[in-house]
């Protein structure tokens, strides 16, 4: 971007990061609390945080269901600019969770901006087939080999013999690819355990993807890990058969402190050491917990200390930004 063309480079090429933004929603249990909101790290300490606006949404939906949940938020490799996505979806005032999957939006949220501070209209973009029952928690990553940006999201599949979306499905991982995220190719599945998984993300670390996403089961003797985090790991961001290395991510043991249960994960890498957070909303109780590692493939993730996170953040993206970035921000959004 031209506005960062002046800081000294990295060996990779940008601008040093100096701190973080976060985007999140605060939930269904306020008229205001399915939009987007920011907040800003304490510089370059991701445990540290302070809200922007006020406190107040940054973003508001007025398209579609005119409430927008789990906003991501990505940078292009190819001209620096930001784009935010979201699930299309308001839950305030009593909506039902079940008839949502069955006949929810099949769209994408999406705002795009130069800066992180203005923003373009919303428009909202169909990227599901036409038997999805609905479009859960997009995110997007960048796919290096092939040029293009995968754009993955959770819904239910109905059998064509079922219009009306009647019968027993469960949450599939969906993916397509996209460089502007107006035109879409064509959805297909890209994770299918046999039952339901939501909320992927991924990180990239020496040519290798790290994806972590909710296994939706129920909690029981027979699946202890129903309702935590898995992780898996590929070297092909598009690969359709990931290898596994670790379920249950966020549960507590003895002597070891967890979460009761989690979703909405997001993932990033430190700006300063070789270590990555994961925060996880655990859904039932603080919203989001955050998590750290200094080696992605042990699969061994430990709660952090002494965070201080936004008051109510529920799921959403944690990114990196340059110093100007950090200050434009800060300037627009940060006094009240």
């Amino acid at each position: 971007m031209s506005s960062a063309a002046a800081d000294p480079r990295t060996s990779e090429g940008r601008p040093p990061y100096a701190g973080y933004l976060f985007a999140y929603m605060t939930g269904e249990g306020t008229p205001e609390g399915e939009q987007v909101y920011f907040a800003l790290s304490d510089g370059n300490d991701p445990l540290r945080w302070r809200e922007l606006n006020g406190g107040d949404p940054v973003l508001t939906s007025t398209l579609g269901e005119e409430g927008v949940r789990d906003p991501f938020v990505v940078r292009s490799p190819l001209d620096g600019t930001f784009y935010l996505i979201a699930t299309d979806l308001r839950m305030y005032g009593g909506g039902d969770w079940n008839e949502v999957q069955r006949h929810g939006s099949r769209s994408i949220m999406v705002w795009e901006s130069d800066d992180l501070v203005h923003w373009s209209d919303q428009r909202r973009v169909e990227v599901a087939p036409p038997n999805a029952g609905n479009v859960w928690a997009p995110e997007a990553h960048w796919d290096a080999q092939r040029g293009v940006f995968a754009v993955y999201w959770a819904s239910k599949l109905y059998d064509e013999d079922d219009p009306h979306h009647t019968g027993d499905q469960h949450q599939r991982m969906m993916v397509a690819t996209t460089t502007d995220f107006q035109e879409f190719g064509a959805a297909e599945v890209w994770q299918d355990p046999g039952h339901s998984v939501i909320d992927s993300t991924v990180v990239e670390h020496e040519g290798v993807y790290h994806r972590f996403t909710k296994d939706e089961r129920g909690a029981s003797s027979d699946n202890e890990c129903g309702k935590f985090i898995v992780g898996e790991r590929s070297e092909d961001l598009m690969d359709r058969s990931w290898d596994l290395v670790a379920d249950c991510i966020g549960r507590g043991s003895e002597g070891r402190p967890g979460i009761e249960r989690g979703e909405g994960p997001t993932v990033f890498k430190s700006n300063t050491e070789d270590k990555w957070y994961l925060f996880v909303d655990e859904y039932t109780g603080r919203g989001y917990v955050p998590l750290e590692t200094t080696d992605l493939d042990s699969g061994e993730w430990t709660l952090s200390s002494g965070y201080d996170l936004p008051a109510s953040p529920r799921h959403g993206t944690v990114m990196p930004v340059t110093r100007q970035e950090y200050q434009r921000l800060d300037a627009a959004f940060g006094a009240r």
